[in-house]
């Protein structure tokens, strides 16, 4: 009881590059933060959203201030301990809600400097694959550091059904996948909080 009260709360922003209601790639996050409540101590999924933030243009940068939405973005990017996005598929690559967050966050000090990252995706063919490798690439700028293993791509529209109509995941194995995910995540941010 003492080693788990012991162990330090690490704050896992959520950041989907939809802005559909009932995205699966959003459903995919909702059920992160459900693993973590359920079974994943000392990790906690709070979902950011991006939906607010203006499309990227350095005319709303002034005097090396933001626009407030951009600010609160990232303030949120900033505290955060890791991150766990959730990526679509776009004509093969990252969507524009999330590139666009991942750009206002690194201009003036970059705010996603040395932190640790994972990503999830569902979406047809691939699961979303592709536009994963183009945020790993993102992230090389960026300076993220993503986790390598396990990847999760969810092949959303094969049988048996994922999601429901609202967006939301009903399928176990899949929750199982991502619960691996997180760990690897959890572990992977000690380690890198333990070199600093």
């Amino acid at each position: 009881m003492e080693a788990a009260a012991a162990r330090p709360v690490i704050h896992v922003a959520a950041i989907c590059g939809s802005l559909r209601k009932a995205s699966y790639n959003a459903g995919l996050l909702r059920a992160a933060a459900e693993v973590c409540e359920e079974s994943v101590p000392g990790l906690r999924v709070e979902h950011v959203d991006i939906s607010g933030l203006p499309l990227l243009n350095t005319d709303l940068e002034i005097d090396g201030g933001f626009p407030p939405a951009v600010e609160a973005f990232r303030d949120k990017v900033r505290q955060a301990d890791c991150f766990l996005f959730g990526s679509p598929e776009y004509n093969y690559s990252i969507a524009t809600p999330l590139k666009n967050a991942l750009d206002w966050a690194s201009r003036g000090k970059n705010c996603w400097a040395d932190k640790p990252a994972a990503i999830v995706s569902a979406g047809g063919g691939f699961g979303g694959g592709r536009s994963q490798y183009h945020l790993r690439q993102v992230g090389v700028f960026l300076d993220l550091h993503f986790i390598n293993k396990p990847e999760l791509f969810v092949k959303a529209f094969e049988q048996p059904l994922k999601f429901d109509s609202d967006g939301n995941l009903i399928d176990t194995d899949i929750q199982e996948r991502i619960k691996q995910v997180l760990l690897s995540l959890q572990a992977f941010t000690l380690r890198l909080q333990k070199k600093d």
